[in-house]
């Protein structure tokens, strides 16, 4: 974090919820993963445009309770991928274990705007300090707004914007004159993988 060139704020958990969730990941502290989710609740990343996922507080899940991760089993198979962090749009970023698009390991992102999935072509740690150096400004350029920063740092941990027209329509294109509001953030998912299947399945 010592390289950042954008606005982030560590947020506290307590050591009861740190302790759970490493123990729930399976990691140690060692690994970067192990690490942000036994020293944080989460980081909001860019006035919180970014949200990545720690041991979670008060309106924000933590890792393991959003990956459906129970005590540990050494029966069970690993999940297919690992939720990793949000972002404001509802979109969000998961490591790859072997059902998406990328190769092990890997983060990939889901977004609004293509309801698809894209390999970022980097691990967990050079994702995380990418987004401190500053990769999102590229990366969500056609995605934000005049006065985006002030809008964005405006809301709760656990809302979101909701885009009309929907991002991934060419109604959509523009966000700056697009209709927006902060909503429900697990609303927000709800819907961006409602409108996912719902296309997918008019599709097939």
């Amino acid at each position: 974090m010592a390289d950042a060139v954008v606005d982030f704020k560590v947020l506290s958990a307590d050591d009861t919820s740190k302790r759970n969730v490493l123990f729930r990941l399976q990691l140690t502290a060692a690994s970067t993963l192990g690490a942000i989710a036994s020293n944080c609740a989460a980081i909001a990343i860019d006035h919180g445009w970014v949200r990545i996922l720690g041991a979670g507080a008060d309106g924000i899940e933590d890792i393991a309770t959003v990956n459906a991760l129970g005590e540990p089993d050494h029966r069970a198979a690993p999940p297919g991928h690992l939720v990793i962090a949000y972002d404001v749009l509802g979109g969000f970023f998961a490591i790859n274990h072997d059902d998406l698009p990328a190769e092990p390991g890997e983060v990939c992102y889901w977004g609004p705007d293509t309801l698809e999935w894209t390999p970022l072509g980097a691990g967990y740690t050079a994702f995380v300090e990418w987004l401190v150096r500053g990769g999102a400004t590229e990366f969500y350029r056609e995605l934000r707004w005049p006065g985006w920063e002030e809008e964005v740092a405006a809301l709760s941990l656990d809302e979101g914007i909701s885009v009309y027209p929907f991002l991934f329509t060419e109604e959509g294109r523009n966000i700056a004159t697009a209709a927006r509001k902060a909503v429900p953030f697990r609303e927000l998912l709800y819907l961006n993988e409602h409108m996912a299947k719902s296309l997918s399945a008019r599709s097939e």
